[in-house]
């Protein structure tokens, strides 16, 4: 293995001090041309590369944003990604993706990286540690989520469900629709999405939902195929089958068509080409758009924003 050439080996063969090195590495002013061509030469000879890592330390920023991802199953996920992504090419930042699937203990592993300035900050599209958690980590740098925290103390991007939510439902109860079946990807008490749906309904229709026809751990286009298949062997008729994504409810219309029976009111999310080519009623959370403004927001990093996107439900 390659020995490691650092900036006292530097010196000790060019006999300046390891701090006019420095300044030559630094590009510092005052130092002479003599000196810093003397010392360039030893550089190039012993093939001398700066630590990245030491460089980082010494500006007191490492350019890493930590995204957190339980996965990406869902395209609420990829979609805030995408807009991360977007909004990261136009800074010197690298976003490092950080896998979670939900486990708090991973979870802490990050925020405990982010306390030791791995990261210049965290932004969580989900999480499993709860929100007053991660308000706690923000004495050590900024996190922002992709939720509405209400009242915890922690900044945030989020998609302003309720309004497209209320929508829907409304639309939904005047057209007379009554027994309604959810797709979702978590149990309510776990996911502020699936509560805010149910609590939406709710509001409108003024009753609990069927348990039978709320769906969990529903997330791809095979789960929604399978949820469909389960309704129609269990005797369970939906008039509307209210989904958690385009490409998932998508699964279910094509379960109803390939044992040709009759297909219920569809309503997809995220407003996806799949949705768009099949005439599919959606709800546009603009989730690429609050990617993008959660990696502008991370960057700030003063004092706590919670910027809420508009939603709109779209009827086809």
């Amino acid at each position: 293995m390659k020995q490691v050439t650092t900036i006292h080996d530097i010196a000790k063969k060019s006999g300046y001090s390891a701090s006019t090195v420095s300044r030559v590495l630094n590009r510092k002013k005052h130092v002479s041309t003599e000196t810093r061509q003397a010392i360039q030469q030893v550089i190039e000879e012993l093939d001398y590369v700066p630590s990245d890592i030491a460089r980082d330390l010494s500006r007191g920023k490492t350019l890493n944003i930590g995204f957190v991802l339980p996965n990406t199953k869902h395209p609420f996920f990829t979609e805030i990604l995408t807009g991360a992504i977007d909004a990261a090419f136009k800074t010197p930042y690298h976003l490092v993706i950080l896998p979670s699937e939900y486990d708090e203990e991973k979870e802490i592993e990050y925020l405990e990286q982010l306390r030791s300035n791995a990261y210049d900050g965290l932004i969580f599209t989900s999480h499993g540690v709860p929100l007053e958690k991660l308000a706690e980590y923000t004495k050590y740098g900024p996190i922002i989520c992709c939720e509405d925290p209400y009242d915890v103390p922690i900044s945030a991007v989020y998609a302003k469900r309720r309004i497209a939510l209320t929508e829907a439902f409304t639309w939904l109860k005047e057209k007379q629709y009554n027994n309604v079946g959810f797709f979702l990807s978590r149990e309510e008490k776990l996911s502020a999405t699936s509560k805010e749906t149910l609590g939406a309904y709710r509001r409108i229709f003024k009753n609990e939902p069927e348990k039978e026809l709320v769906k969990t751990g529903v997330t791809t286009y095979k789960d929604g195929y399978q949820a469909a298949k389960e309704w129609v062997e269990n005797g369970i008729v939906p008039e509307v089958i209210f989904s958690n994504g385009d490409d998932i409810v998508t699964g279910a219309r094509q379960y109803y068509l390939d044992h040709n029976l009759p297909l219920p009111f569809l309503v997809g999310q995220e407003d996806q080409l799949s949705s768009q080519l099949l005439n599919i009623s959606t709800i546009d959370y603009q989730f690429t758009e609050i990617g993008r403004q959660a990696f502008e927001l991370v960057l700030k990093a003063e004092g706590i924003e919670k910027i809420g996107i508009p939603s709109t439900f779209i009827v086809r």
